[in-house]
């Protein structure tokens, strides 16, 4: 039985901008590192009840669509996250309702990565388990 996404692994062109983006600017925590012939390949970032993402160095071609569509992050205080993500000097879309009745905003990390941020509200689909009508 499937209980809840363990991680996310995700290729990075530059771990320190990797490092920076998901920890200055998102916040998030390095749980622990990869460290190959005494230098860092990797890290695992917690996200949270037991939920992480793994990152590790390797060469990300720009013409290729990244392996995954987007990384979705459950959120709460969306608007300082946003404050702080702009403070750091990375673009944010503004927060708009979503049709899941989810607060959604987007970014994309340094090597690509689509994000985006959900914070629930009392009628999210996420929560209810009431079907979302698309447009």
């Amino acid at each position: 039985m499937i209980t809840q996404l363990a991680h996310v692994c995700l290729a990075a062109p530059d771990l320190v901008k990797a490092e920076h983006f998901y920890c200055a600017a998102l916040g998030l925590k390095k749980h622990f590192r990869f460290v190959r012939n005494g230098r860092e390949c990797g890290f695992y970032l917690a996200i949270g009840n037991g939920n992480f993402i793994e990152i590790f160095a390797q060469p990300v071609d720009a013409a290729e669509r990244p392996p995954i569509r987007h990384l979705c992050l459950q959120v709460t205080g969306m608007d300082e996250i946003i404050a702080r993500v702009r403070a750091h000097g990375y673009a944010v879309t503004d927060k708009k309702l979503g049709a899941d009745r989810s607060w959604q905003c987007w970014l994309t990390d340094p090597s690509g990565v689509r994000i985006e941020l959900h914070e629930y509200t009392p009628a999210s689909s996420q929560l209810t388990g009431h079907d979302c009508t698309l447009g």
